[in-house]
């Protein structure tokens, strides 16, 4: 046993059912945004538990949304089948099954189809202007995005229709590639940067002055088209920029969810580890990358923020071995033994939950910089050991860590992806 495991004793308490999110239920509080990690975009365990907490988030301390890392139009088709809106799916499972952006396996999968399920039951006993949304927080969906604005102006705002063309227009030569687009802008000045702002200038004004979910929908997918124009911009010059445009794109869209649904409103979120816990505590914060974690507690105060992290020891993922390779069901390896998963294999429950003390009372396990695994949607199994651990302060990062020893893949719904033009994200496709 390694010199914490007295100290991971202390803290660990056995994660049997979803009951046992009591004491973490009491450390949410009044909180407004509680951000859920996970080490991989593949493992049943993250998702699944998750879920969970999220199922009594929403029921018990009536949080208003889900936001996850996903796109804004392919979750919106989510979102209103979950809210019953006329001429949605009855199953959300359907509106999961259109999601055709590589990894498609992150969100049309059965255990996110199984919360979607679960949203709508709950949904379908509440009024509608109660009913808890689902919503997209990234910024990839720069086509998907302007054809929804088209379709949207032609039918409620006309006289807009020209600006939106005109940004489709800058575009269409680059015929749904992302990547050309940013090569593109690298090596000569034109972009298409006006075109967009001035389109969001537009839809932002006209969302302000009217208020309504598909108003407000048209609203974000201009955010987004403007987000996405920006990162890819930043992709080609690589680095930690096109990190901190995304990251920053969804700190703002959470912000503006939380506007839209009022000033009681409070969020979950869904994101990758590399996302929720605070980039300050990590060797991204050397680096000059910053993450939602990190935003929110900066927007909301550390006190209406909870972030908790998810890990695993071994056992199996979904994941593809390049940038848009086919999904394969994958080996994950025994972690470092002296890597917080190492640490804990040894001396944690087989799955468990560690709710942070305050700063004054916490062990060196907290505190000291322990390697913590991420995976992301591209993974080298043979390659874990050396390049796949991200240098952490835990009790920093996290509010709390949901922990499990064995964990096994997702469950994919077969969805084929849709062709790749968007260049791999940085770093490593998390």
């Amino acid at each position: 046993m390694s010199r914490y495991g007295d100290e991971v004793a202390a803290l660990a308490a056995p994660l049997e059912s979803a009951d046992d999110f009591d004491v973490l239920l009491d450390r949410v509080g009044t909180a407004r945004v509680v951000m859920l990690g996970e080490a991989s975009h593949g493992t049943h365990e993250f998702y699944h538990w998750r879920a969970q907490l999220t199922e009594r988030l929403v029921e018990e301390a009536a949080f208003s949304f889900v936001a996850v890392e996903g796109d804004w139009p392919d979750c919106d088709r989510v979102n209103r089948s979950v809210r019953l809106e006329d001429g949605a799916p009855e199953d959300p499972r359907a509106a999961l099954a259109t999601f055709e952006r590589w990894p498609t396996w992150m969100w049309a999968n059965d255990e996110t189809a199984d919360f979607a399920q679960w949203l709508r039951w709950h949904n379908a006993q509440r009024d509608p202007e109660v009913r808890a949304g689902l919503h997209g927080l990234d910024v990839y969906s720069l086509w998907e995005s302007l054809r929804e604005i088209l379709v949207y102006l032609r039918e409620h705002d006309p006289e807009q229709v020209p600006a939106a063309l005109a940004a489709y227009r800058c575009f269409e030569p680059y015929a749904d590639d992302a990547q050309l687009y940013a090569l593109s802008s690298r090596f000569v000045t034109a972009s298409c940067e006006n075109e967009v702002v001035d389109l969001l200038v537009r839809l932002r004004e006209r969302a302000q002055q009217e208020d309504g979910p598909e108003r407000f929908a048209a609203w974000q997918n201009a955010e987004v088209v403007a987000g996405a124009e920006r990162y890819y911009r930043a992709m080609v010059h690589g680095g930690r920029e096109s990190w901190n445009v995304r990251d920053r794109h969804m700190d703002a869209t959470l912000a503006r969810l939380l506007d839209h649904y009022g000033p009681e409103s409070k969020a979950v979120v869904w994101a990758h580890n590399t996302h929720v816990g605070d980039a300050r505590a990590t060797d991204m914060g050397e680096r000059g990358e910053v993450n939602i974690g990190q935003l929110a507690r900066e927007r909301y105060g550390e006190d209406d923020v909870v972030l908790l992290g998810f890990g695993s020891h071994h056992g199996t993922v979904v994941a593809g071995d390049g940038w848009g390779a086919p999904m394969e069901e994958m080996l994950v390896p025994p972690a470092r033994e002296t890597a917080l998963e190492g640490v804990l294999h040894s001396a944690a429950p087989k799955r468990g939950l560690f709710v942070f003390p305050p700063r004054e009372d916490r062990p060196d396990l907290l505190t000291d910089t322990l390697d913590h695994r991420a995976i992301g949607v591209v993974y080298h199994p043979e390659q874990d050991q050396w390049s796949n651990y991200v240098p952490t302060v835990l009790g920093d990062r996290y509010d709390a860590f949901c922990w499990f020893d064995e964990t096994r893949a997702v469950s994919p719904m077969r969805v084929p992806p849709a062709p790749i033009f968007e260049p791999e994200t940085y770093p490593s496709g998390v």
